[in-house]
């Protein structure tokens, strides 16, 4: 089967979110099943990163998207990965999504919509005259008009769209539908249209044969008043018949303590010596005072969803208690600052360090004792999965994937509400096991034991493709 896997983000090349690490293990773990080639922008991190771009072939301008060429190259294990080139679209500073200051680029409706009609053209077989896909799977709001593309064009070919976060939307207004070439028609309660603007997401969900978002109680609560962002009247419809699907996603096996080269220390279930190294080691780069006490780390993108504020309110008792907190990410500046402040209030204690790298994110959470994760939706979320994998165990909202991952009391700590006094509950019965030594020890064990593969996801992934692909065909 030939899959086109269309998305924005991927760990060999570009991230800002979870998105980066799906796009780069998901399709790795289909390649036994599948032709699976991606599909990226051709933004100026990724072009640096090829030596070599073969073009395939060309888009021709649409409305007011420019004309562009498409390149075909490869990863270094040889998958496929064409790239959209446009350089007045994709060649900028700034992450994928916005300037260097955050901001969005205001011309995201051409650069995306032009991303996914060229999706759409590929998958028909139209520029790449050796290749056409036999279904699209695209991610997020960024591609999400891929299947309207294909409806559009008249392509027979079936589409799956992925909802990593169904928060974020890709909102226009109205007069972005003719920036971009979509019909008149489209734009009505039924089609593009969201409360008088054109929603890309909105597209994708009216458009695509098939819905799948990343966990099983994500998929139930978006099609709620309360987490279904204005569009869970939609979303209740295509999971009444039957076409949304929850598919937890994994993580890849870079993830094991007793490998990991960028550890100050390989540890493994039972080496706690090994890990206190790592615990040194962060306590040391962050400048924190030497303690006997726990360690609270904290991986996140810093935006409201995540619950920053929540471990900001916390702070003054963690530390009282004896613990300390390392930070790791960036987000929103006023949250940054935030962080930032109560680092300056306590740097014996609060360590805080704003941007991602990977490398650091696995010091902490190898050298950390416990994960925040106090978030107040979570499609999925990968952190909790890292954590405990290394043996520090997270402390989670039960809500979306966090409640599918995290085993109560076993393998970290659920508490139900997003609120300061609830999350305080999940704290406070972190340091009661902390004191436990013998409960410490058991669920570090049963964390570290456990197994979030991806090849369990991709079994699931590759028998929805094929029923997609045959109910498709029979239609």
């Amino acid at each position: 089967m030939k899959v086109l896997f269309v998305t924005t983000e991927m760990d060999d090349f570009v991230r800002v979110g979870g998105l980066a690490a799906v796009s780069a293990a998901l399709p790795r773990a289909l390649r036994p099943w599948s032709d699976v080639r991606i599909m990226l922008p051709g933004y100026r991190d990724i072009l640096e990163q090829f030596t070599h771009i073969e073009i395939v072939g060309q888009c021709a301008p649409l409305a007011e998207m420019p004309a562009c060429s498409l390149g075909r190259a490869s990863t270094r294990d040889g998958l496929p990965v064409y790239v959209l080139l446009c350089p007045q679209l994709y060649d900028r500073p700034g992450n994928p999504y916005g300037d260097e200051s955050g901001r969005d680029w205001p011309d995201n409706d051409i650069r995306f919509a032009r991303f996914a009609s060229a999706a759409a053209e590929l998958a028909a077989g139209s520029l790449d005259k050796n290749w056409a896909a036999d279904l699209v799977h695209a991610n997020d709001w960024q591609a999400a008009l891929a299947p309207a593309y294909l409806a559009w064009k008249g392509v027979k070919v079936p589409s799956i769209l992925t909802i990593h976060n169904l928060a974020y939307q890709g909102l226009f207004p109205r007069e972005s539908l003719r920036r971009i070439g979509a019909p008149e028609a489209s734009f009505h309660i039924d089609g593009l249209e969201f409360y008088d603007q054109m929603s890309f997401l909105k597209g994708g969900i009216v458009y695509a044969s098939h819905l799948t978002t990343v966990s099983a109680t994500y998929a139930k609560e978006i099609t709620t008043r309360e987490l279904g962002c204005g569009l869970e009247g939609l979303l209740r419809q295509r999971s009444d018949a039957s076409e949304l699907t929850g598919i937890l996603n994994g993580i890849d096996e870079s993830w094991d303590p007793r490998a990991c080269a960028q550890l100050a220390q390989q540890f493994g279930a039972g080496d706690w010596q090994g890990k206190q190294a790592n615990a040194d080691y962060v306590r040391k780069q962050f400048g924190l005072a030497v303690s006997r006490g726990p360690i609270f780390g904290l991986v996140a993108r810093l935006v409201h969803q995540k619950g920053i504020d929540l471990v900001l309110s916390a702070a003054d008792a963690i530390v009282e208690a004896g613990g300390q907190i390392v930070v790791t990410g960036s987000g929103e500046p006023y949250i940054e600052q935030a962080l930032v402040d109560a680092h300056r209030r306590r740097p014996d204690a609060i360590g805080v360090v704003i941007g991602f790298n990977d490398g650091q994110a696995r010091r902490i959470f190898a050298g950390s004792d416990f994960t925040l994760m106090p978030s107040r939706f979570e499609p999925c979320g990968l952190s909790q999965m890292y954590a405990q994998r290394f043996g520090s165990l997270p402390i989670g909202h039960q809500t979306g994937g966090l409640a599918e991952t995290i085993k109560d009391g076993e393998t970290g700590f659920l508490f139900s509400q997003p609120s300061a006094e609830s999350f305080l509950g999940g704290v406070r019965r972190a340091f009661d096991a902390f004191m436990a030594k013998d409960r410490l020890d058991l669920m570090r064990r049963s964390a570290m034991a456990r197994s979030f593969s991806w090849d369990l996801s991709a079994s699931l992934y590759n028998a929805l493709y094929r029923k997609t692909v045959g109910s498709h065909a029979s239609a």
